[in-house]
C-alpha cells in the first residue's frame, strides 16, 4: 500500500488538470490545440520519467527513486498553482509528470518483487486501485473547491482563485508519500541484483515466507549477473526487440487508444459541451469516478482466480460496446450552435453508456496491464522492458490527451468511433498474443515467455 501511494500521485496528477481546463482557457486565453498541449503536457514528462526510472531503480534502489517522485510531485503542485502564463504551467505539469512517469514504474515492479505469487494479483492491483482513488480524490477535491468559490475561475472564500488551489491541494499527499516512502523495505530482487544477499534474506523472511535461501538463490540464477539490465537486453529478432516486450508494448498502447483518460481528463468540459451546468460536469465526474473504484476493487477480487486474459478479453468487449453507444449518440444528436445537445433520453443513455465503459475498463484494463507489465517480463529484463512498456503508454496517453480537443471540434462521434475501433482490436490482440500469467513465479517467467510466444 506504501508503493501504491506513488499510484495514488498518479491518479491525483493527471486528473487534477480536469476540474481546470475550462478556466486556464479563459485565464490564459489559449486556443483548442494550446489547450489539449497544456493538460497533455504532463505526460510528455511521464513518458521521459517512465524511460528512465528503471535505469535509476537499478542502479539506486526502488525506495529512492519513490522518493525524488515525492519531491518532483510537490515541487509541481506549488508550481502549477502559481502559474503566470500557459508556458510556465507546462513546465510545472511537465516536472510532475516526471514524477508519475517513475511511479508508473516503480510501484508495480516493486509490489511484485515483494509479492508472494498466490497473491501478487491482487497486491499489483492495488496499484491501479490507487491510481482511481487518486482520480477520485482529485475530482472530489475539485467539485468541493469549485462549489465553494462558485465555478473554477472563481475566487476562493479564502483568498486565491479556485482552480489555483486545485493545483496546490496535491501538495498534501504529495508529502505523505515522502514520508512513506522512508518506512518500507527495499526490493530483494535489488538487494540480490547488488549482492546484499543477508539483506534479501530478511526482508523475504519477513514479507514473503517460504524456503528463503531457495527463493535467494532462484533470484540469484535469473538475474545471471550483477549488473543493471541495459536496453541491449531487451533486443531481440522482432523489429528490434523481444516478442514479450512487444507485446508489454501494445497492452499499453491499446489500455490509452481506447480513450479512458477523455473521461479524466476532459470530463467536465465534455458534459457542459452536451448541456450540463459546470456544477452539475462537475458532480458527474466525481460519479465516474466512484463507479470506477467499485469497478476497480471487483477486479482486485477476481483477478488472481479468473486470470489476467479471460479480464481482458471481457473488458474488451465492454468497452466495445458502450463506446459504440456513446459514438451513435454523439454522431446523430442535433448540433446547437457548435456543441451537440443530447435529448431526453439520449443525455442519461450516454451517462450510462459512459459509466459503463468504465467500468468495463476498471475491472479489466485498469489494473491487469499494470499487474502483466510487473510481472510478464523475466527478472533480466524487467526493469527495463517495463520502461520501455510504460514509456509508450505514456506516449500514447499523450496523442489521445493531445488530439481530443481538435476531435471534438470536428464531431464527439468520430472521436468515439476510433476509440471504439480500438477496443475492437484489443480484444483479437489479447486472444491471439497474451500469456497468462496467473500463479506463475516471476523465476519462472522466461520459461512461460519462450513456451507462448516463440511460435509467433
Amino acid at each position: 500500500m506504501a508503493a501504491a501511494l506513488g499510484g495514488f500521485l498518479f491518479g491525483y496528477d493527471t486528473s487534477v488538470i480536469n476540474g481546470t481546463v475550462n478556466a486556464l482557457e479563459v485565464t490564459f486565453g489559449i486556443s483548442s490545440v494550446a489547450l489539449g498541449f497544456v493538460v497533455s503536457a504532463a505526460l510528455i514528462g511521464a513518458a521521459f520519467g517512465a524511460w528512465f526510472a528503471g535505469g535509476l531503480a537499478n542502479r539506486f534502489g526502488r525506495t529512492r527513486v519513490m522518493l525524488v517522485a515525492a519531491v518532483l510531485f510537490f515541487v509541481s503542485s506549488f508550481g502549477s498553482a502559481l502559474a503566470v502564463g500557459p508556458w510556465d504551467l507546462v513546465v510545472w505539469r511537465v516536472i510532475g509528470g516526471i514524477g508519475v512517469g517513475a511511479a508508473s514504474v516503480i510501484a508495480p515492479a516493486y509490489i511484485a518483487e515483494i509479492s508472494p505469487s498466490r497473491i501478487r494479483g491482487r497486491l499489483g492491483s492495488l496499484q491501479q486501485m490507487a491510481i482511481v482513488v487518486g482520480i477520485f480524490a482529485a475530482l472530489l477535491v475539485n467539485f468541493l473547491i469549485q462549489k465553494a468559490a462558485g465555478g473554477s475561475n472563481e475566487p476562493a472564500p479564502w483568498g486565491g482563485t479556485a482552480w489555483r488551489w486545485m493545483f496546490a491541494a496535491e501538495s498534501i499527499p504529495a508529502f505523505i508519500y515522502f514520508v512513506v516512502a522512508l518506512q518500507i523495505p527495499e526490493s530483494p530482487r535489488y538487494l540480490v541484483s547488488k549482492n546484499k544477499t543477508r539483506q534479501a534474506k530478511k526482508v523475504l523472511a519477513k514479507y514473503v515466507g517460504g524456503d528463503v535461501d531457495a527463493k535467494v538463490e532462484e533470484i540469484q540464477t535469473s538475474l545471471k549477473s550483477d549488473r543493471p539490465p541495459r536496453f541491449g537486453d531487451i533486443r531481440g529478432s522482432m523489429a528490434g526487440l523481444m516478442p514479450i516486450v512487444w507485446v508489454g508494448i501494445l497492452l499499453s498502447v491499446f489500455q490509452q487508444f481506447v480513450g479512458i483518460n477523455v473521461i479524466f481528463y476532459y470530463s467536465n468540459t465534455l458534459w457542459q459541451a452536451v448541456g450540463f451546468t459546470e456544477e452539475n460536469s462537475f458532480l458527474t465526474s466525481v460519479i465516474t469516478s466512484i463507479t470506477n473504484v467499485v469497478a476497480t476493487i471487483i477486479a482486485i477480487a477476481l483477478i488472481d482466480k479468473v486470470g489476467r486474459k479471460t479480464l481482458l478479453l471481457v473488458g474488451s468487449s465492454v468497452m466495445a460496446v458502450s463506446l459504440g453507444t456513446m459514438s451513435v449518440l454523439f454522431a446523430t444528436a442535433p448540433v446547437v450552435g457548435e456543441d451537440p445537445q443530447l435529448g431526453n433520453w439520449e443525455g442519461p443513455v450516454a451517462l450510462i453508456a459512459a459509466n459503463l465503459f468504465v467500468v468495463g475498463f476498471a475491472f479489466s484494463w485498469g489494473p491487469t496491464v499494470w499487474v502483466l507489465l510487473g510481472e510478464m517480463f523475466p527478472n533480466r529484463i524487467r526493469a527495463s522492458a517495463l520502461a520501455v512498456a510504460a514509456a509508450a503508454q505514456w506516449a500514447a496517453n499523450w496523442i489521445i490527451t493531445t488530439t481530443f480537443p481538435e476531435l471534438v471540434e470536428v464531431g464527439l462521434g468520430l472521436a468515439y468511433g476510433l476509440y471504439t475501433a480500438f477496443a475492437v482490436l484489443s480484444f483479437f490482440f489479447v486472444l491471439r498474443f497474451v500469456p497468462e500469467t496467473k500463479g506463475v513465479e516471476l523465476e519462472d517467467m522466461e520459461r512461460l515467455d519462450e513456451e507462448q510466444l516463440k511460435h509467433h
